[in-house]
């Protein structure tokens, strides 16, 4: 797998993680609002393979979902805003199992919609959990790829299967660590320490730490209010880490 030459209207952040249960979806669609907040027009791709669910938590009811999209309706057909977030959603559809055993080629029908030129200037991916080929093929096509992890050592391994493989998909991409649910931002770092470490030693590259979330349980609320956390929570800081992720991710490369 390698990551395709051909031009994107968007540039693609692909969020992805190893295991199931560190926050996945709830940073993406958080990060999605905070990159909004920096003027910038983005579009919020559900890809998750089966168990998506961007379109609960944010409380959507979508005419048309990623399964559209797959048999041929325009990207800009089943984009629906998310009120008061200013960005916009490709819902998965919870439980409809669009890409459930989805092949190679819904990927690449994925990717040629993001390719046309569109009115957001920025995508995100949220990928599903684990190393299906679908996901590792959406992955090694971003130009910035997140890994989500938490302190967890299960969600440490499984992060750093997900780093190998970009490697080997793509080498040389732009991979990043998140550690969510962190109990403090030194535990956090701490954690990304220990990743890196391992990457140093058997991949021969070091991912940069792209941010720290620290641990609110007033996410839990805000999932359950099927509201977008950083309009219900906007001065806690759990948002103001993910406004320091998005950032990092806007900030020039030096």
């Amino acid at each position: 797998m390698t990551a395709p030459t051909r031009p994107r209207a968007a540039r693609l952040i692909a969020i992805a993680s190893g295991k199931g249960g560190v926050g996945k979806t709830w940073f993406a669609i958080a990060l999605s609002q905070a990159l909004a907040a920096q003027r910038h027009r983005v579009l919020l791709v559900d890809a998750d393979v089966g168990l998506a669910n961007v379109d609960v938590q944010l409380g959507l009811d979508p005419e048309r979902d990623i399964g559209a999209l797959l048999k041929g309706a325009p990207l800009e057909a089943c984009a629906m805003p998310v009120a008061g977030a200013a960005f916009d959603v490709v819902a998965g559809r919870s439980g409809s199992g669009a890409l459930a055993g989805a092949d190679l080629a819904a990927a690449e029908r994925i990717l040629e919609a993001l390719a046309v030129p569109a009115r957001w200037d920025l995508a995100v991916l949220d990928l599903g959990a684990g190393i299906e080929r679908l996901q590792r093929r959406l992955a090694s096509a971003a130009d910035t790829l997140l890994v989500l992890t938490t302190e967890e050592p299960t969600a440490l391994t499984d992060a750093y299967a997900c780093l190998k493989l970009a490697e080997t998909d793509a080498p040389a991409g732009d991979r990043r660590i998140v550690v969510n649910m962190a109990a403090s931002r030194a535990t956090g770092e701490r954690t990304a320490a220990i990743l890196q470490k391992s990457c140093a030693r058997f991949l021969g590259i070091t991912p940069p730490l792209a941010g720290v979330i620290r641990r609110d349980p007033r996410v839990a609320e805000a999932i359950r209010r099927q509201t977008p956390f950083l309009t219900r929570h906007p001065t806690s800081e759990a948002a103001r880490d993910v406004e320091a992720v998005a950032e990092s991710l806007l900030a020039p490369v030096a």
